[in-house]
């Protein structure tokens, strides 16, 4: 197993409402697909020590399941996901970091 976690950044905030409809949607477009087996996203819990971020604060962690890394691979290429990420970019820009990795624990 293969995971690719997400760390998603909006570059203004963004309601909750909003937030929930593009996580949902990144969940139908991937996992109808096969490539992935697993989705797992959460919103980020606003702390004060938020004001502080060196970098960004992240609006929501998402996490996908696949098994193995040629299948990663073939999730960059999967049809629509150009389309959905140019969609929210001109809806409501991000940015995302991410790390693929074998299971934490």
């Amino acid at each position: 197993m293969i995971h690719h976690t997400m760390i998603v950044a909006f570059d203004e905030p963004i309601p909750s409402h909003e937030l929930d409809e593009y996580l949902k949607g990144l969940e139908e477009l991937t996992m109808g697909t096969g490539a992935f087996e697993s989705f797992a996203a959460r919103h980020h819990l606003r702390v004060p020590g938020d004001d502080h971020a060196p970098v960004a604060v992240a609006s929501a962690v998402v996490q996908f399941g696949m098994a193995d890394l040629e299948a990663l691979n073939t999730a960059f290429a999967l049809p629509g996901v150009g389309e959905f990420i140019g969609g929210w970019q001109a809806r409501r820009p991000y940015k995302a970091i991410w790390v693929n990795h074998e299971p934490l624990a």
